[in-house]
C-alpha cells in the first residue's frame, strides 16, 4: 500500500480548541489506529515556538508568515490517491472552518529508528 502525508493545516488566530474538538481529533486518530491506517502522527507546538535556518541565518518564527499554520500532520497508508482523500475528508480539522488539511504522497523514508 503506497503512504500518504496528511498536512493539518490551521489558523494561529483563531484560538485554542474547544473541550469537543479536542475530543472529536482523538476519536478522529483512535478511528485511524483501529483501523491500521495510521502510520505516524504528531501535533505541533505553536508557530512561535519555531525556529527558521535560512543559510546561515537563523531567526525565531517560522519560515513564512501566512494566515494558516502547520498544525500537524501524521502518515497514512492507502490503496491510492481517493482512499488518502477520503481519510483526509473525515479529519475534523476540515469541518470546523478553521484551516483545512493537504495530502501528499511519501516519495521515500526512512524505518522507525530503534531506541
Amino acid at each position: 500500500m503506497a503512504q500518504y502525508a496528511i498536512l493539518i493545516f490551521d489558523d494561529p488566530n483563531a484560538g485554542a480548541y474547544a473541550p469537543e474538538q479536542e475530543a472529536a481529533s482523538q476519536r478522529y486518530a483512535d478511528q485511524l489506529i483501529e483501523s491500521k491506517a495510521m502510520v505516524t502522527g504528531y501535533a505541533l507546538q505553536s508557530s512561535e515556538t519555531a525556529t527558521a535556518v535560512r543559510g546561515d541565518a537563523v531567526t525565531d518564527g517560522p519560515f513564512l508568515d501566512t494566515k494558516e499554520v502547520i498544525a500537524g500532520f501524521y502518515v497514512v497508508e492507502a490503496p491510492d490517491l481517493d482512499a488518502a482523500l477520503d481519510i483526509a475528508r473525515a479529519n475534523p480539522a476540515v469541518q470546523w472552518g478553521r484551516g483545512g488539511v493537504e495530502v501528499r504522497p511519501v516519495a521515500g523514508g526512512i524505518p522507525p529508528i530503534a531506541r
